[in-house]
């Protein structure tokens, strides 16, 4: 890998951080290094967010051990400290290290990832660090974000007069309304925000009951040391051109078919209408058939599924599917067709990068969702949104967009999770939230049934979705604290 030519020296006003961090490289050459186990924790927060092989910038990346922990397939760390970029250069040769402030260097390209970790407390201008991020964001750059709260201020003191924690030049305390303010400057929004982090150091068994259950609890998380935001571009105004595909998942639901081909609008620049049917008993079947001999001058395809389930009619439904744009539309029309104009819209707007329908906005038809099914929606979704780092109101709506290409890369990952999901829904919300994607709900009007019988079950299928969670919780919030296996 070429060698990117070395900047001019820092300004005088990063004088003193680049002093502090230059005196703690020639320690930290020798051997010296506190508070290893919290850099641990770090690291494997990171490794969880950004996956292996994407183009990575940090800024601030000291010793450029978490940058070359992330196997980025193209690498670059910027810092203030000349020392630090020696150490880094000498530790990891195959990535590029350049001596700058991160709020002036402008590299001339962009990045999937920008990192600035434990970076704000340094910053000589935050404004500039951000902007300096946004310049180096593609549409779809997710910039990664994590410093401490201040509540640990007084505990960070201690710990470096007792010696395990370096003593470095704080200049700043940023709160997480702070960075909302100073994306939004620089023309980035927040996709998500955790905290994390309640025991800065790695002792087995402790570290995971504290740092990866009771960090998590509502309440106590907000003792939490360090907060962790992910943000992106904010889009552009324009409307983009995209093709859509409508999937209808269809078993024994051959009284909906005339109307699903009725109602549904052809919209975006093409459009298909994609029946997955699987082991019907009533005809659905034949009924599609029927109705694409009826309508040739629609875009209609019949796919045969062989697996069971809705999650294994949407997988391969959408392995069918040809356009740009994936909509899941459920066959008993409880949300109706006439919906998905408003779907498309918050995606080719780039407003949204997963749409998710929620039925708990409006007001309920009679008979359209039992009493017990309003419950265990929302305490699914406070379950689930607590998890996603982003506000999700009716995890379970059947009705859910995204691109794609979008799409892709959640099955790309799915071996993280597993083939877990029967219904489809978590797999997809788990998976964009694990691509840190811009989800958003869109309120829908829930009718009831009006042919067939629901296919879900109160109880057995409450039963399973309460073992998602728990499963869902346990590789989101206590595997991501383990480091991944070094090659």
């Amino acid at each position: 890998m070429s060698e990117l030519a070395v900047q001019p020296t820092p300004a005088a006003a990063y004088d003193d951080v680049a002093r502090a961090f230059d005196e703690i490289a020639t320690r930290q050459a020798r051997g010296s290094r506190p508070g290893r186990g919290y850099h641990e924790l770090v690291l494997a927060i990171h490794e969880a967010t950004i996956p292996a092989g994407s183009s990575v910038l940090e800024l601030g990346s000291g010793d450029g051990d978490l940058l070359a922990a992330l196997a980025p397939a193209d690498g670059v760390g910027v810092d203030v400290s000349g020392g630090m970029v020696a150490l880094a250069r000498g530790a990891h040769p195959e990535l590029e290290f350049v001596h700058d402030a991160g709020e002036s260097i402008d590299l001339g390209r962009t990045f999937d990832y920008v990192v600035l970790s434990d970076l704000l407390p340094y910053a000589d201008d935050l404004l500039g660090l951000f902007q300096s991020a946004a310049r180096h964001a593609h549409p779809e750059t997710r910039i990664v974000i994590h410093s401490w709260s201040q509540l640990w201020r007084p505990a960070l003191r201690v710990l470096e007069l007792a010696g395990l924690k370096r003593r470095t030049p704080v200049r700043n305390w940023v709160t997480p309304e702070d960075v909302e303010n100073l994306l939004q400057l620089a023309g980035l929004e927040r996709v998500t925000q955790t905290r994390r982090i309640l025991l800065p150091a790695r002792i087995p068994l402790l570290s995971t009951l504290v740092n990866g259950i009771l960090a998590n609890v509502w309440g106590v998380r907000h003792l939490c040391l360090s907060y962790w935001i992910v943000a992106r571009p904010q889009p552009r105004a324009e409307r983009r051109p995209l093709s859509v595909s409508i999937l209808v998942p269809a078993k024994n639901e051959a009284g909906m078919i005339e109307r699903i081909v009725a109602e549904t609008p052809v919209i975006g620049t093409a459009c298909e209408l994609i029946f997955v049917e699987g082991n019907s008993t009533d005809g659905t079947a034949d009924e599609i058939r029927r109705q694409i001999e009826l309508h040739p001058e629609r875009e209609i395809v019949y796919v045969e599924q062989t697996g069971r389930g809705k999650g294994d009619a949407v997988r391969l439904g959408f392995a069918q599917a040809r356009n740009d744009v994936l909509m899941i539309l459920d066959a008993d029309l409880t949300v109706r067709p006439q919906e998905l104009p408003s779907f498309l819209e918050a995606i080719a707007t780039g407003r949204a990068e997963f749409v998710n329908g929620s039925r708990l906005v409006y007001g309920l038809e009679p008979g359209a969702m039992r009493f017990l099914n309003i419950i265990g929606n929302k305490l699914f979704s406070v379950v689930f949104g607590s998890l996603l780092g982003q506000p999700v109101k009716d995890t379970l709506c059947g009705t859910k967009v995204l691109e794609r290409h979008r799409y892709e890369q959640i099955a790309a990952g799915r071996s993280y999770f597993g083939d877990f999901d029967p219904f489809g829904d978590f797999d997809l919300l788990l998976g964009a939230s694990r691509l840190n994607l811009k989800i958003v709900d869109l309120p829908v009007r829930y009718h009831p049934r009006t042919y067939g019988d629901t296919k879900i079950s109160r109880f057995s299928h409450g039963w399973l979705l309460m073992r998602m969670a728990v499963f869902a919780f346990w590789k989101l919030r206590v595997q991501t604290l383990k480091p991944r296996p070094r090659a």
